[in-house]
């Protein structure tokens, strides 16, 4: 017998291969453009006011990076929770967390925007700012306050989307916000004379018609209904939901914790050295967004991936999980491996985009490129794994490879190459604990296949039984 909701529904019957590049490369689209929101406005702020500038948005930027945490920890685990569930044919069930992942992302918009905005300078201070970058960093700071709750919720409404069986619609909607960005950039901070302010307002002007985009795509899904019923938060579906998004979000907290500790060693170790503060605040902030883009595409490949993982398992059809998950790692760690070879043979290639400084701020930045992002090849398999997790109802192992890299090897790896060598000790703590934590990722990897190469097929009968 067979799941005759599995059979129709193309993500249990379709070849692998079409399927991934159906919903990969939408959301590959997706992320890219929406990362490119975190380094648009650090090109033209380099291009007007200089590395000051490029030092605000980093201090700026953990905060953004906490709200897209959030974001996904409900978008993420909501896409995770609708696919398993349809996998199973649940459709009441999954349009329930919809709803849910839906109203906790506004919610936490709302909240991180309102305390962002009560104790912005302290926090500022907090994240690294020094006397001459303090005043750039509120200007900005205060504007991308007002954006979050809108890019929160379009994060979270694109993964539901994805889940839903519409990675089109996604991308739409990122591609649409980032276009908008970028094109006002240089008529706010240029032709208006804006600076920061100029960046800051081009930026939520996006966002917020992203979130319009995301809105009116939600109202129109195919396989999940979000009423008003659903719309209501209720304890369990909220650990339900959040439970399978946890990784993701520790993933990202992880990032706001290592930029605030390392911002913090750059400029204390920075002051010792002949590269004083800013430099090496600012610098080693594009080495991070730059990476962060390319990151985005192994996430973006990985994401696209889930929907087919997670309704696969939750059908019990285990060996198209595993075909999914191997070709995703293979085109993860290519991608990783090109990104690789480019900053190491060419970084002022990529240094000089952000605009002209130093002899000593393109030495360090070149530094930063090289030694930081050394072992960044092994990071594609480290993506991977952990939507790989997320998607098959295993947030304990998701939590674990995440905590590995962002949070168990890099932070006491700073701390130590820091007081040995000083302010470049940030910059090898990143290929030691690159190595370390895919160590642990690989084991974690191979464990999970093994079971699902001997896990038999599930019949329709025996999924229903156990869903």
């Amino acid at each position: 017998m067979t799941n005759t909701y599995t059979s129709t529904n193309p993500l249990g019957s379709e070849r692998i291969g079409k399927l991934i590049i159906k919903f990969a490369v939408p959301s590959i689209i997706s992320l890219v453009f929406n990362s490119i929101y975190n380094i648009v406005d650090q090109i033209f702020v380099g291009q007007k006011i200089g590395y000051l500038g490029n030092a605000a948005t980093n201090v700026i930027f953990p905060l953004t990076v906490l709200g897209i945490a959030l974001s996904i920890m409900f978008g993420d685990g909501g896409a995770a929770f609708v696919s398993l569930r349809l996998g199973r044919g649940d459709k009441t069930e999954a349009s329930k967390g919809a709803g849910t992942a839906v109203t906790m992302s506004g919610l936490m918009g709302i909240f991180l925007c309102i305390v962002i905005s009560l104790f912005l300078e302290p926090v500022c201070r907090f994240l690294g700012a020094t006397e001459p970058v303090m005043p750039y960093a509120v200007e900005y700071g205060r504007i991308i306050a007002l954006g979050l709750p809108f890019s929160m919720f379009a994060g979270c409404g694109n993964a539901l989307i994805r889940s839903d069986g519409r990675p089109r619609l996604s991308m739409l909607s990122m591609i649409a916000g980032a276009l908008t960005n970028i094109i006002l950039d240089p008529i706010f901070i240029f032709g208006f004379d804006w600076g920061m302010a100029g960046a800051a307002w081009a930026t939520i002007i996006g966002q917020f018609l992203s979130a319009a985009i995301t809105f009116v795509c939600l109202r129109k899904t195919r396989n999940i209904k979000i009423t008003r019923a659903y719309l209501v938060p209720k304890g369990g579906m909220i650990r339900g939901v959040a439970g399978l998004g946890i990784s993701s979000f520790i993933t990202q907290a992880a990032i706001v914790v290592i930029i605030t500790l390392q911002n913090n060693l750059l400029t204390r170790y920075g002051l010792a050295s002949a590269y004083g503060a800013e430099i090496p605040l600012a610098a080693h902030g594009i080495t991070m967004k730059v990476n962060q883009i390319v990151m985005s595409i192994c996430l973006g490949l990985a994401s696209g991936c889930q929907p087919i993982m997670g309704f696969n398992y939750g059908a019990g059809q285990y060996d198209r999980v595993r075909k999914t998950i191997l070709r995703c790692i293979a085109g993860s760690v290519l991608i990783m491996a090109a990104a690789t070879m480019v900053y190491q043979l060419r970084p002022m290639a990529i240094v000089r985009i952000f605009g002209s400084e130093s002899e000593l701020y393109n030495t360090f930045a070149a530094k930063s490129f090289r030694i930081f992002l050394m072992a960044s090849v092994l990071n594609g398999f480290h993506i991977c794994t952990g939507i790989f997790f997320q998607s098959i109802g295993k947030p304990l192992y998701a939590t674990v490879n995440s905590l590995a890299r962002q949070v168990l090897f890099i932070v006491p790896a700073s701390i130590i190459c820091c007081r040995i060598i000083g302010v470049e000790g940030v910059l090898w703590a990143g290929p030691l604990s690159d190595v370390l934590a895919f160590l642990i990722a690989f084991a974690l990897m191979m464990r999970e296949l093994d079971h699902l190469k001997s896990s038999p097929v599930l019949t329709g009968r025996e999924i229903l039984a156990n869903g």
